[in-house]
């Protein structure tokens, strides 16, 4: 990209290698004030680089999703309570898909202490997570593996996800938008994620708020098709009233947002984001 410091491709370079920086740790990094690295980033937001979240930023996405292990690094504490509240709505004996992703990867950890349940996945990090685990019973699909991140694709592991009628399926999502649709990058995970949808009896999206600030060009589905969303805080108000409308239990793990006078929640990755 053109035009930008030296500072500020070097911090764009960071932010693809970890996923997300904070304002704290550049300005520590560069020697240089918060206020100054607050600039650098608005510039760098400013030029559709990067987006503000709270505390820092994260790689802009439209197209091409973060490597995997820096998105592990994205929201990680987040995710880990997104994964033990949902773990907490699954109880033993039953049955489950999970899907790919970081955060579908933390409901899995959490569920290690869980008795008498069946998973099957097209995740080979969820199957590894689960599989030493005498009470739980592992399948994971077959088909080709994708070596950015473990995901089991294509038309074999739909042939196996519609072979069964589960319980419960886990889910997760790239991007989230306001109108409800939940998005993806890769048509052919997403194919596995719709299968696993239809062949669920109650579904649960994992996913935390930084998924509203992000575009993908792939459809998963509409959140009118899940039953339980858990999340960490700050819903934007339309997708607020949304899941209330469609009648999906919202779970949020993070502080209650603060209301406006109307009742609606205040945003928490705008103004805020722009004041960090």
């Amino acid at each position: 990209m053109t035009g930008l410091s030296h500072r500020q491709s070097e911090i764009l370079n960071l932010a693809r290698s970890v996923g997300r920086v904070t304002v704290e740790d550049l300005a520590r990094r560069f020697e240089v004030s918060a206020q100054t690295i607050r600039k650098d980033l608005n510039d760098l937001c400013d030029r559709r680089a990067m987006t503000r979240v709270h505390g820092g930023a994260i790689i802009a996405s439209g197209v091409e999703n973060l490597a995997y292990e820096a998105r592990r690094f994205v929201a990680a504490e987040e995710k880990k309570a997104i994964g033990l509240a949902a773990a907490a709505q699954i109880p033993n004996g039953c049955s489950l898909f999970i899907n790919i992703g970081t955060t579908t990867e933390e409901v899995a950890s959490a569920l290690s202490s869980h008795e008498d349940l069946l998973v099957i996945t097209n995740n080979l990090n969820v199957a590894m997570l689960l599989y030493r685990h005498p009470r739980i019973e592992v399948i994971v699909a077959g088909g080709n593996v994708r070596r950015a991140d473990g995901a089991v694709i294509g038309s074999a592991a739909i042939d196996l996800i519609g072979q069964f009628k589960v319980d419960y399926a886990i889910i997760g999502a790239s991007a989230i938008d306001e109108e409800g649709a939940l998005l993806d990058f890769d048509y052919r995970e997403v194919q596995a994620a719709q299968a696993i949808i239809a062949n669920a009896r109650s579904v649960m999206l994992v996913s935390d708020s930084t998924k509203f600030q992000r575009s993908a060009p792939v459809r998963i589905a509409h959140i009118s098709q899940i039953q339980t969303f858990v999340t960490d805080h700050g819903l934007p108000p339309r997708f607020r009233s949304l899941c209330r409308e469609r009648g999906i239990q919202v779970i949020e793990t993070g502080p209650k947002p603060a209301e406006d006078k109307n009742g609606n929640d205040k945003a928490v990755g705008g103004e805020e984001g722009a004041a960090a």
